[in-house]
């Protein structure tokens, strides 16, 4: 098994507050809302808490059906939190799981930096490019943007 680093950075208009609750222990209400043609349903084992499971379900003709990370933790006061996705979606055959670090930090004019950093984990010797992680990365914006384009929409989400 190889592990292979990446650091990702990127801004928003959103708060970053706002930001950390959508993506934490707002995503099974927010998500399935802010992009249907993406996400079908969240489910939760018990409170998202650290070792929990969260299913998240894709609409059909999505290029994968479903993926489940395992929360690490969340810091509600430094709107940071990890995670691992552990099945299903992008890993195929060829990674046995990613790790995530973010973190949302407020931006001099307003809105987020949203910090990942991740590790992506490969099954045997297969290697992953900067290439494939950025066409992850590009992936992920499907839900993403969306999210961000209602959070702007909808002012008393997630607040």
């Amino acid at each position: 098994m190889g592990v292979f680093s990446y650091d990702h950075e990127t801004t928003s208009p959103v708060a970053p507050a706002r930001l950390f609750k959508a993506f934490t222990v707002e995503a099974p209400k927010v998500w399935p809302a802010a992009a249907p043609n993406a996400v079908k349903s969240i489910e939760v084992e018990a409170n998202p808490s650290s070792g929990s499971i969260v299913k998240i379900n894709f609409v059909e003709g999505f290029p994968f059906q479903y993926m489940k990370h395992q929360i690490g933790r969340h810091d509600e006061n430094n709107f940071s939190y990890s995670y691992s996705l552990i099945e299903g979606g992008p890993l195929g055959d060829k990674l046995e799981k990613i790790s995530y670090e973010n973190k949302f930090e407020a931006a001099a004019g307003g809105g987020s930096i949203c910090k990942s950093s991740m590790k992506f984990y490969t099954v045997g010797d297969n290697v992953i490019t900067e290439d494939e992680i950025k066409a992850r990365i590009k992936g992920s914006e499907t839900v993403y943007k969306p999210l961000e384009a209602y959070l702007l929409a909808n002012p008393e989400a997630c607040n």
